[in-house]
């Protein structure tokens, strides 16, 4: 008996699939079908996946071709399938010619023509485009526009600027088609938004955006107050709008493994969580210039607390916070340190934009600890560490675009699926905007 093998994602299942497989099967007299796992498509930079590899496999089993359909998990798994399964033949489509040539030491490699005029990437293509617009002008909004060319079905064209105030944006934001200092009509051009404005004016860019009927992806904290982060979530409901907060560490790999695990009891019992984000970037400039800008509680505060909300949840009993104000009247902080007491559980962030630490999270459990280097927030490395250390691992996941692109394709997901996507639930930014909107009346804080 002749076999043959083949791979591929499989995603939204198209005629050129079909072709393909019934192609491959003629080559043999059975056929085994690899379909790539999420995380392996993942670490490859594939990210635009709309479908799950269940959907993907049963898309697959449905067309009756397959002999066999398993799961490819990671690289160098060819060789191994070709060994393990006795295979005669590895078929690929055309455009991979060359690329697998090493294969045939372990068997027969046949490149097959691919069905022109079809993919899963045009298919993907065809859903209605989502015209963006960036609302801020902050450096990070070039690398922000940079990434949006990874992820299909997004166009970024236009920009708001406060007057002034572009001077850190890069010419390619500059001349994007609609380029202006009135909101109004750049929500008039645009299906969605980015916002990375000052945290002040965040209740009203959302607001407008949402009565416009436009959805939001808004650098966390969506408000400065409970009762406007309300208003705008039931605004956003009301309208049909999607509203997410941006953290982009949220959709990194790394990071969101490191949860899986943790809730998984791989150091049994959570029981502290330290978190710290600091930089000196600010620190060149005068005080009058460092309060137009993001302070160090709402720059990192979100990032340092989204581990202790997502790991121990937000009914906290006791919280206590230590800050270095620099300003009364913006209270611009330099640092500032926050600590939680939990019913069995303690935890504690450290974020400063005047004082620099190491950034490191460590999460320490009843049978082990994890810890993350710095910078933890875009990290592509943790270890699980034990008393016994032969038994720590170490984890290494790719980190493309500190993941941002992952979190622009939840965004466009969720837009054109009608639901939330959104890796931080409510309850979490919710909590961010309590602990900042205590912090800037000035509840429960000792001054330093």
């Amino acid at each position: 008996m002749k076999k043959v093998i083949t791979y591929g994602t499989y995603d939204l299942f198209h005629y050129g699939h079909l072709r393909l497989l019934e192609r491959a099967k003629a080559l043999g007299d059975y056929l085994i079908v690899g379909v790539t796992a999420d995380g392996f498509d993942r670490a490859r930079g594939k990210i635009n996946v709309q479908q799950s590899l269940i959907e993907r496999m049963e898309a697959v089993r449905a067309t009756g071709i397959a002999d066999e359909v398993i799961v490819e998990e990671y690289e160098g798994q060819k060789i191994d399938d070709i060994m393990r399964y006795g295979v005669d033949i590895f078929a690929i489509g055309s455009d991979w010619k060359g690329y697998f040539d090493y294969l045939n030491e372990y068997c027969k490699v046949v490149y097959l023509e691919r069905t022109a005029g079809v993919s899963s990437s045009e298919l993907r293509s065809e859903e209605r485009e989502i015209k963006l617009g960036l609302v801020g002008d902050l450096q990070f909004l070039n690398k922000f526009e940079k990434e949006s060319h990874y992820v299909n079905g997004i166009n970024i064209v236009g920009l708001y600027t406060t007057p002034g105030n572009a001077e850190e944006l890069n010419e390619l934001l500059k001349t994007l088609p609609c380029v202006t200092r009135d909101y109004e009509e750049l929500l008039s051009t645009v299906d969605a938004v980015y916002i990375l404005s000052k945290p002040q004016d965040h209740y009203q860019h959302i607001k407008a955006a949402l009565e416009k009927g436009k959805h939001v992806l808004c650098e966390a904290p969506i408000a400065l107050s409970v009762k406007d982060w309300t208003e705008l979530n039931v605004l956003a409901k009301d309208k049909g709008c999607i509203l997410m907060d941006a953290i982009r560490t949220a959709y990194s790999t790394a990071y969101y493994r490191l949860r899986l695990l943790v809730k998984s009891g791989r150091i049994g019992k959570v029981v502290s969580v330290d978190a710290s984000c600091t930089s000196l970037r600010d620190n060149d400039i005068s005080l009058d210039e460092r309060q137009n800008k993001w302070n160090s509680i709402c720059t990192w505060g979100p990032y340092a607390m989204l581990p202790i909300f997502q790991l121990l949840g937000v009914n906290y009993k006791q919280r206590t916070i230590v800050s270095h104000i620099e300003s009364e009247v913006s209270m611009y902080d330099s640092f500032t340190k926050i600590d939680f007491i939990y019913p069995d559980a303690v935890a504690s962030i450290k974020v400063g934009k005047g004082v620099k630490t190491e950034g490191e999270l460590i999460i320490s459990g009843t049978t082990g600890y994890v810890y993350v280097p710095a910078p933890w927030w875009k990290t592509d490395y943790f270890e699980i560490r034990r008393e016994d250390t032969t038994q720590n691992r170490r984890y290494f996941y790719q980190l493309d675009g500190e993941g941002i692109r992952y979190e622009l394709v939840s965004f466009i997901k969720a837009i054109h699926d009608g639901k939330n996507y959104s890796y931080i639930d409510d309850s979490t930014s919710k909590a961010f905007v309590q602990i900042i909107e205590d912090y800037f009346h000035g509840k429960d804080i000792t001054r330093i």
